[in-house]
């Protein structure tokens, strides 16, 4: 009888450390799954002196509900002078925001105020400087026409690149 309840016992045992197990195994399985759509989601590029973004196209996958975008700019030159930052709009909207930032100056960070074709924008940075906007996808469709850009007056014929939810 003892035999039987120590077997028992021991049966019962096993049973619940291999279903801790499976459970600590799908947890961390979820943690690491977690950790790469985090990752997937904040996003950077870099900006430089000669107008130029360091990429053409940025993609995102389509079930982030936040993107993060970090601007780096490369360059040496102020803001005044040589100032990036980093606009997107749908791409239909792309060349009137762009038109319509110019009059919103520097101190707007050429975007213009209150406009709701503008999905995200950063701060105007100079060489040395980063700036970072996260931002919702809500209203944004996997497979949409979107553009960023620089929206610094003469920078967007140049410094612009399309954007993905893929």
């Amino acid at each position: 009888m003892r035999f039987l309840l120590t077997f028992k016992l021991v049966a019962l045992a096993t049973f619940f450390m291999a279903s801790f197990d499976a459970i600590a195994s799908e947890e961390a399985t979820a943690s690491v799954e977690a950790a790469a759509q985090d990752a997937a989601c904040q996003l950077t590029i870099e900006a430089n002196d000669r107008m130029q973004f360091n990429a053409l196209t940025m993609e995102a996958p389509a079930s982030c509900a936040e993107i993060t975008v970090t601007l780096t700019h490369t360059g040496q030159l102020p803001r005044e002078g040589m100032g990036h930052n980093w606009v997107l709009t749908a791409s239909g909207d792309f060349n009137d925001v762009a038109n319509e930032g110019m009059k919103a100056g520097l101190a707007n960070n050429y975007m213009p105020v209150g406009d709701t074709r503008v999905i995200a924008g950063t701060e105007i940075i100079g060489g040395g400087d980063t700036a970072s906007v996260t931002f919702s996808t809500s209203g944004m469709t996997a497979g949409g026409e979107y553009t960023y850009f620089c929206s610094f007056p003469g920078h967007w014929g140049m410094m612009k690149g399309a954007f993905k939810l893929v």
